[in-house]
Order: structure tokens, then C-alpha cells, then sequence
């Protein structure tokens, strides 16, 4: 899909490096199982600290290392603490994946993802919990940063390059978060009500295309339920999909603290609890095992596949290097470079010139916020200036001034600080103005409260642009964001969160020396009112209902013909390119398989690079369906009038929609019209193909898409559901999923938070932490529900406490002694 044949659409290689090898361990594993005793075997499913898996040392099984990512190495140093806040060992910060997103560039992907291997090798880390790949279904997701696109096919085969590269190094990948986790608020209880047709071709079919191409040899859970099951025991998900269907066959592993029953959890395919309870739940499922309430077959196949991964991560393909520190920035900076988005080039103000007089305003460029703030915090190796960068590419006699414009760390309104930044505006021939979004504002933790920037970087890029037309906004955000004064300047370049290396990438392009050639992985709307889930965005109470169905981002946009701020795919050049000659073929030997072909031609003055995207448009369908999907792309890096042939390939399921009813992908008759465009509203040429009958009769009635920008009515949900949407599960009677925010609205309750707070607060380090880390763990403890605090107490607090404590919290004390004597399901309806 790019310049040279990409790993990911290499199965058999990714199977080699990858979980061929975990494979190839489990005779052995299953060797050393049969010789574990109930106990061992119980303990095994759970993490012995923070970030190490158990071993066994009578059997000669190592304790691996797990370690977060996704977009660099996150190891702490010296001894692993529960926090994960002491300072971790340098490692080269890459692009995060919203910005990685943006490159298109699929062996991009691969050699990203094989120098965080080579960073796991030398740190002797056997697994990488990265990439992160749930679907973008509202830019206010605090932790959009982390994930790739609004699209499963852009996110799938991205995912799979990364897992590629990664495994490539003899260092296992871990797909994350499966599935339906696209918010933050409440995500550790929150119910994902989604019909079955939208779970398949929208949340579960990126992660399908990483599992078939790249084989991961983990995937991790995701905190919440989907369809009133939490992912951690959800038979349907781990079982039926993913190892069923999809034939995974490496180790599942949970979010951490996303255990809810650990008993359910290992019976319904649920590998290994992170980071462990202190064994408190292996107790529990050793009693369940001895009792027979859990069948010990479920349990030897947890344990068999947990010393496989811990055999395949001892086996490293070679010996472990001092990984070049100097190679991974360069790369870096071409990721960054590449995953800059030129969105506006009014009057061609850019690339500058380096004679010029510029006044670079925002205190970003000199202060970069290069990274988001969470689990994927990278230490990063160096970290380059914009400013200085800026600085260093100008020619003699030419002048650059500074001016903060704000506060980098709070965005807060301060009017002499916008003065200053007027003053040196109107003296400069060119203004580059660095605004975006601070920690506060986008964070894991917390979902954003609005899709505008800061009102004082607002005000200061109107006010920059009265005082000199000739201004430059570079964007430094995670996310898409409201832009009312988008037709101000004359140029706006999305810098994204690039990485370490993001602020010399963005001075190159600014500059001309590299040309943009990044495209929009994401819609941007004029409004946030616009986005279809706005209004069930974050849900009620515990439960969100996704009534936008499967129009997501641009399905949405472009079947309602709704304009946007920047289409999906968009993303402009210093050159120009011309698409000629598309053409459609039959594949040979392979019923409702095509092969599409096109030329793109650079006839513009300089090289670059272009992404020719394939969308799919059902002319005629018995179903509702998008106005057009996308089903490919390609991305060619052409000289001054070069040209180059571009093939995609349309396997039957490019054209095919899920049926419910029948279980089934279908594919039904009728003509198929091929486009091809630069981006999902630019499209260049177009083609019909005609597909056979569908291979099923099971093809439902059509149905109205949902063009409303409210979503759908309950009676459609439920229609799509097949059953009445359920009922919220309501915040009373506490138990130990209730979160620690329900509880405060009881004075025992406040006053038990109160409690908590001070000792999550001590525990976690707080004290010294910046403002957008407590209130990262501020927002965290408010959705964290009660059992969490048996589990990051390891064992400290017990289940039956803790249930105590929540009966007490709403004066029940009937329900207390019941709670103590085990009489009642702590959980709320699930018995542990």
C-alpha cells in the first residue's frame, strides 16, 4: 500500500517473527503445566508485581517483563513501583498514534514499531502493551491521542505494521484496548450498548485485520462492559471472536485493575490479571477449580499459553544491543515530518523563506508539548526546540523574534501577553504562531469538555492576524478541534503531537525542507454539535448508547452531506498531482475479488509525496449503508513530474456488510462504484464493477440510515439491537462496582472519599507531580470502582471489607452483615 511491499500484508513473515515462535512452545508449555500444582497454576494468571509476570522457579520458568507504550518505551527505572510516576528510562518518543495515523505510510508503521523492539530488547522487556486501536468516535475522547483513526481499515493496517516491526525484534506486542473503549469518563463501569453489525464493522475490524495479518502474541482488555459484560470475562469477545473466529492463540491479558470477576474471567478465556491482587483472586480461582465451579481445563489452557509467551520471550533471535539512539530520533523526525498536516496554504505563504523577518509567537515553540499525559509518557531520549531549529535554518540578515503569547502549561488569559505578541507581529514580514491544546486540556483519565482551544490562543491568532495577514498557525493537539477562525490566517499546519523530534520536523516543513504529505486520519467538523454521538457522548450514568450506529467520522459526514471543517483524508502539498487512468479488473480465480489500478502523476515544481485513497460506494443496497467507505490506499513519493502506477487489492470483503441475522459477511448483488481521490470529499476518477449474488438468502430489509445528528430513536436501537435497549444500571444499592464518585453522594460516603483521596493521592506520589497529572488521578478516582481498591491494595483491603464499607456508605446495616458473611454478590449481579 506504499512505496515498497508492505510487512503487514505479509502474514506468513509476521507469523514467523511472531507468534509462530509462542506457538512452537506450547508442547513444552503444556509439559511444564501438567507438573504444576493447582495452586502454581492459579497463581501463574496473575502479575507478581506492577510490571513482571510470574515465573516458576522449581520449573526453570522465567518472570517476563511487560512495559507500556505504544509510541515508545515506557520502563521505569530501578525498582517497579505501583504508580508508574517515578522517572523512567530514556527511550526515543515517536509520534503518537494520531499523529502516526496521518503518515498513511504502512512500512513507516513497520520501522516505527522495529525500533521500539530493538528499545525493548536492550531494556530486556518481553512484551510492548501497544499499539492502541479503538476507533476515534468523538474527538473529546481524552485519549485519542493514543489511537489511530476514526476508520477500522486505516487503523487495522497501521496496527499490524507496528506489531509487525515490533515482533520483528523478538519482543511480543499486546493490541489494546478490545474492545469498545472510546471514552474515558467512566471507563472502568461504563455498559457500550452497540448493535452487532456496528461492533463488527466499526470497533472489532481493525483489531481483526492486526490479529489475521501481524499475529500479536497478546491482547489486552479493555476496562468496560460491551452489551452488560465486562471485556474481562466476555465469552463472546475472547472466546467466540478473537480466538474462534479470528484464531488468535496468543496470552489475553487485562487493562490493569480491569479484573471484575477473576473466576468468570479465566473461564471465559481471560489469561492473566494485571498486575495482580496479591493473590487474593488466585485464591478465589483455585477454590473455584477445587469446587469445580471452573473447569481446571480452562485453567491449564490460561497456564499453557502463559509459558509458551514466557518460553518465546526467553528465546531471543539475537543478542541483546545497546539499541542507536542517534538512528531512532532520525526516525522519529521523519515520522513527524510525514505525519504533519498542511490543512490551509492561502497565497502560498508557505514554505518561507529563510531571508525573511518571522516572529515566532506561542510559548509551544519554545516549550513543546510533544506528547500526551498518562500510561504512554515516554522519557524521551531529546527533545528538539521549533524555536531553535527555526533559528538555525535562517539566513544571515535575517531576524527572528519570540514572543510567549501565553502560558504553556494553562493556557490562561493574560492581555499583555497578547500585546507583546501584536507588537512584534506588525514588525515581522511573516508570523508563525504555535497554539494547540495544553495537559490540562486532553489526558487518559479524563475525556476533553470541549473541542476548542484555549480562549486565550484563540484570541491571541485573531489578534495576530489583525495585525499582520501574512500569519502561519501550527497546531500542536492530539485531536481534532473547533476552529471559528479558521479563514484567518493564511496557512494552518496540524503538527499533532509529534513526538521528540516533532519541533525540527515541523521547522523542515515550514521551511520546504520536506514537503508535506500528511492526510487527515480523522473528520475535522466545524462543530462539535456536528459529530453524530455528540449528544450520547459520554452516556448517562453508567451506560452509553451508541445510536449513530456505524456512521462514525466521515460514514457520517458524507452520507448526510453535512459540511466539514477538513474531510477525512485531506491533507495539501507544495505540489500538485493528477490521477489518471483507473481501471478495475476481475481477479482470476477468485469470485468477487478486483484489482484496482491508477496512475498518479507530481505536476507540480518539487518532490513530494501523495496518499490516493480507494472508496467504495454501493450504488444500490437492500441494506442502509455509508455513503462510501474506505477499502484502500496507497501512499508514492514522486519527483517533479514522475509518475507511478498504484494497485489495490478488493478482496469479496471490501463490498460486503455484516449480516446480524445470519451471523455472516455478505456480499449482495448489484453494482459497486470504485472512486479514488486525495481525500473522502476530493475525489478524482471513478469506476462500477458488478458483484455476483450474495451466498446466503439471510439479507434483511432496508432500513433509513440515521442522517439525524442527534442519532437514531430507542425504537431503531432496538430494532438494530434485536432486543429493547437496556436499562442504565442504576447507582443503588452500592456494591463493589460502584465508583468512588457514587459514593460521595452519601456524607458517609464523602466523608469515606475524603479518606481515599489522601491515600491515593500519598500512594500515587502526588505531591510533586505537575497539575495535569493529580488531575488525570483526580478523574481516575472518581470512576474507580471499590473492587479496584482490593486489587491495587494487593490484598491489603478484602472483598468482603470493602463491600462492608459500601453497605455502611448508605447506612445499610442489614446489608453490611450479610455483606460480611458472605451472604450477598458484592459485584452487583455477577457472584465471584
Amino acid at each position: 500500500m506504499n512505496d515498497r511491499p508492505s510487512p503487514a500484508a505479509a502474514p506468513d513473515r509476521a507469523k514467523a517473527a511472531g507468534v509462530s515462535r509462542v506457538g512452537a512452545a506450547r508442547e513444552r508449555a503444556q509439559a511444564i503445566v501438567a507438573q504444576m500444582s493447582l495452586a502454581e497454576k492459579a497463581a501463574l494468571c496473575s502479575g507478581a508485581t506492577f510490571w513482571r509476570l510470574k515465573g516458576n522457579e522449581r520449573l526453570g520458568l522465567p518472570a517476563i517483563m511487560v512495559a507500556d507504550g505504544p509510541h515508545g518505551l515506557r520502563k521505569q527505572a530501578g525498582a517497579a513501583d505501583a504508580t508508574g510516576l517515578w522517572e523512567s528510562v530514556p527511550a526515543t518518543c515517536f509520534p503518537t498514534a494520531s499523529a502516526l495515523a496521518c503518515t498513511w505510510n504502512v512500512p513507516l508503521l513497520h520501522d516505527v514499531g522495529v525500533a521500539i523492539g530493538e528499545q525493548c530488547r536492550a531494556e530486556d522487556v518481553a512484551v510492548l502493551l501497544g499499539p492502541g486501536m479503538n476507533i476515534k468516535r468523538h474527538p473529546l475522547c481524552g485519549r485519542n491521542f493514543e489511537y489511530f483513526s476514526e476508520d477500522p481499515l486505516l487503523s487495522g493496517e497501521l496496527a499490524a505494521a507496528m506489531v509487525t516491526g515490533v515482533q520483528s525484534q523478538g519482543v511480543g506486542a499486546c493490541l489494546k484496548h478490545f474492545a469498545v473503549n472510546n471514552q474515558e469518563r467512566r471507563r472502568m463501569v461504563v455498559n457500550a450498548v452497540v448493535d452487532e453489525r456496528t461492533l463488527r464493522e466499526i470497533y472489532l475490524r481493525g483489531f481483526e485485520i492486526a490479529v489475521r495479518k501481524a499475529r500479536p502474541w497478546t491482547v489486552m482488555c479493555a476496562y468496560n462492559k460491551v452489551d452488560g459484560v465486562y471485556c474481562s470475562e466476555n465469552e463472546r469477545l475472547l472466546k467466540e471472536i478473537l480466538r474462534g473466529e479470528w484464531g488468535f492463540d496468543g496470552v489475553t491479558m487485562t487493562d490493569w485493575g480491569a479484573a471484575n470477576d477473576r473466576v468468570l474471567g479465566v473461564a471465559a478465556g481471560m489469561d492473566l490479571e494485571m498486575p495482580g491482587s496479591g493473590g487474593v483472586n488466585d485464591r478465589r480461582v483455585a477454590e473455584a477449580a477445587r469446587s469445580g465451579r471452573l473447569p481446571e481445563a480452562a485453567l491449564d489452557g490460561a497456564c499453557s499459553r502463559l509459558v509458551s509467551l514466557a518460553l518465546a520471550a526467553a528465546e531471543p533471535d539475537a543478542p541483546t544491543a545497546r539499541a542507536d539512539q542517534d538512528a531512532h530520533h532520525a526516525l522519529a523526525r521523519k515520522a513527524a515530518s510525514e505525519a504533519a498536516v498542511l490543512l490551509r496554504n492561502e497565497e502560498r505563504l508557505l514554505p518561507l523563506s529563510a531571508a525573511a523577518n518571522i516572529a515566532i509567537v506561542g510559548a509551544f515553540a519554545k516549550h513543546p508539548r510533544f506528547q500526551g499525559t498518562g500510561s504512554s509518557r515516554v522519557r524521551p531520549t531529546r527533545v528538539d526546540c521549533a524555536f531553535d531549529a527555526i533559528e538555525r535554518l535562517l539566513e544571515d540578515g535575517a531576524t527572528l523574534a519570540y514572543a510567549a503569547g501565553y502560558d504553556p502549561a494553562t493556557g490562561a488569559s493574560e492581555a499583555k501577553l497578547i500585546d507583546e505578541a501584536v507588537a512584534k507581529a506588525r514588525r515581522a514580514d511573516v508570523v508563525v504562531a504555535f497554539v494547540g491544546l495544553p495537559d490540562l486540556y486532553e489526558s487518559e483519565g479524563f475525556d476533553r469538555e470541549h473541542m476548542r482551544l484555549p480562549a486565550q490562543h484563540e484570541a491571541l491568532i485573531e489578534a495576530l492576524c489583525a495585525a499582520n495577514p501574512a500569519t502561519a498557525v501550527v497546531l500542536l493537539n492530539g485531536a481534532a478541534v473547533e476552529m471559528p477562525w479558521a479563514a484567518r490566517p493564511q496557512a494552518i499546519l496540524e503538527g499533532w503531537l509529534g513526538g521528540q523530534a516533532g519541533g525540527a520536523a515541523l521547522a523542515d516543513l515550514l521551511f520546504g525542507r520536506a514537503n508535506p504529505s500528511g492526510k487527515l486520519a480523522e473528520t475535522f467538523p466545524l462543530r462539535q454539535a456536528d459529530v453524530p454521538s455528540d449528544r450520547w457522548f459520554p452516556g448517562t450514568g453508567r451506560q452509553v448508547e451508541h445510536r449513530e450506529g456505524m456512521y462514525v467520522g466521515y460514514r457520517y459526514f458524507d452520507t448526510a452531506g453535512v459540511e466539514v471543517l477538513f474531510p477525512f483524508g485531506h491533507g495539501l502539498s507544495y505540489t500538485r498531482f493528477e490521477y489518471e487512468d483507473l481501471a478495475v479488473t476481475p481477479v482470476a480465480g477468485a469470485e468477487g475479488a478486483f484489482e484496482a489500478s491508477v496512475t498518479v502523476r507530481n505536476v507540480g515544481e518539487r518532490a513530494g509525496a501523495e496518499v490516493a485513497q480507494l472508496y467504495v460506494h454501493h450504488v444500490y443496497s437492500p441494506v442502509h449503508r455509508p455513503e462510501q467507505e474506505l477499502r484502500g490506499f496507497a501512499k508514492a513519493t514522486l519527483g517533479r513530474g514522475e509518475s507511478r502506477r498504484l494497485t489495490f487489492a478488493l478482496p469479496p470483503r471490501a463490498f460486503a456488510w455484516y449480516d446480524a441475522a445470519a451471523g455472516a459477511w455478505a456480499t449482495p448483488a448489484g453494482t459497486f462504484e470504485i472512486r479514488v481521490g486525495a481525500s473522502s470529499r476530493d475525489i478524482r476518477l471513478r469506476a462500477q464493477v458488478e458483484i455476483s449474488p450474495p451466498r446466503h438468502d439471510a439479507v434483511p430489509a432496508a432500513a433509513a440510515p440515521p442522517l439525524a445528528a442527534d442519532g437514531v430513536a430507542e425504537e431503531a436501537l432496538a430494532g438494530w439491537l434485536g432486543h429493547p435497549v437496556p436499562a442504565a444500571e442504576p447507582s443503588r444499592p452500592f456494591h463493589l462496582n460502584s465508583t468512588v464518585g457514587e459514593l460521595r453522594a452519601t456524607w458517609l460516603g464523602r466523608i469515606g472519599g475524603r479518606f481515599l483521596t489522601r491515600q491515593f493521592h500519598r500512594r500515587m506520589g502526588l505531591a510533586a507531580a505537575d497539575a495535569a497529572t493529580r488531575k488525570m488521578f483526580a478523574e481516575m478516582l472518581r470512576d474507580m470502582p471499590l473492587r479496584s481498591l482490593v486489587l491495587h491494595s494487593r490484598g491489603a483491603l478484602g472483598f468482603r471489607v470493602v463491600a462492608c464499607l459500601a453497605a455502611l456508605a448508605q447506612g445499610r446495616l442489614g446489608a453490611v452483615l450479610r455483606a460480611w458473611r458472605g451472604k450477598t454478590s458484592p459485584f452487583g449481579g455477577s457472584r465471584p
